[in-house]
């Protein structure tokens, strides 16, 4: 029993060492995301509904909070909304999970909060998702045919394909502490519809409103912040003033 409990102990140990592991190689990205452009938030959201919302959920986030990027209900409605739902109701996958599972091997994950969950020793979570997004390269030996560097072996295949172009993983040497290395390098083999600087842009919005959407409340929140700091100052003067006097006759 005890030899049994010091397996389990050891393997819970062991779990959180291999995932640190794992990352260390990862070499992020930065990305040149503004959350406090609307504009390249409203094209995020655009790209997130036309390419994301197919076959992941966004289940904590619904339509109508798009009106705080300076959208109105019926640009909502009307540009945003493809499967009929209203415009308050959550935003939903259009694929059935079970469908998905089948497809892919498991369902797609929730999107909501990714950005944030995604934030790691290596770099924030929106440059990791940045970087997946521009590091996917055919793989003939996956069952998608899709691989990614940042994400070894992920069963997702590439939505974004046909505007990237077709990337392929091909050797490079580089010099590094004075000795040659073999590196991957990504390689567009069969170009897109998009320019490479085009679709660094839009993974850039894209990514910009899927940071806002994991914590839709953040600009507010600091707004508060900084007000109520002002408050405090004005309350600590005020306070300072009634403190001198009242003791006036005693200093």
């Amino acid at each position: 029993m005890m030899k049994t409990m010091r397996s389990y102990a050891a393997a819970l140990l062991l779990v959180p060492a291999l995932g640190f592991a794992a990352g260390t190689d990862v070499k992020l990205d930065h990305a040149p995301i503004d959350p406090t452009d609307r504009v390249s938030l409203q094209r995020g959201a655009h790209a997130f509904v036309n390419y994301c919302l197919n076959c992941h959920s966004a289940g904590y986030m619904r339509y109508n909070r798009l009106q705080d990027l300076g959208l109105t209900e019926q640009q909502i409605r009307d540009n945003l909304v493809f499967t009929g739902v209203k415009v308050g109701e959550l935003m939903k996958a259009a694929m059935d999970p079970r469908e998905a599972k089948q497809w892919f091997g498991t369902p797609p994950p929730d999107l909501t909060v990714t950005a944030r969950s995604r934030s790691s020793h290596a770099g924030p979570g929106s440059d990791w998702l940045y970087t997946y997004l521009r590091g996917f390269y055919r793989d003939p030996s996956r069952p998608t045919g899709w691989n990614n560097v940042v994400y070894p072996n992920v069963a997702m295949p590439h939505a974004l394909w046909e505007l990237q172009g077709v990337q392929v993983l091909k050797e490079a040497k580089e010099q590094a502490d004075g000795y040659m290395k073999t590196v991957g390098k990504l390689v567009i083999d069969k170009p897109g519809t998009m320019k490479p600087v085009e679709y660094d842009r839009l993974v850039a919005d894209l990514v910009n409103y899927m940071t806002y959407m994991s914590e839709p409340a953040r600009a507010q929140r600091v707004t508060v912040g900084l007000y109520s700091l002002l408050v405090i100052v004005i309350l600590i003067g005020l306070s300072y003033a009634l403190k001198k006097a009242y003791w006036k006759d005693v200093h």
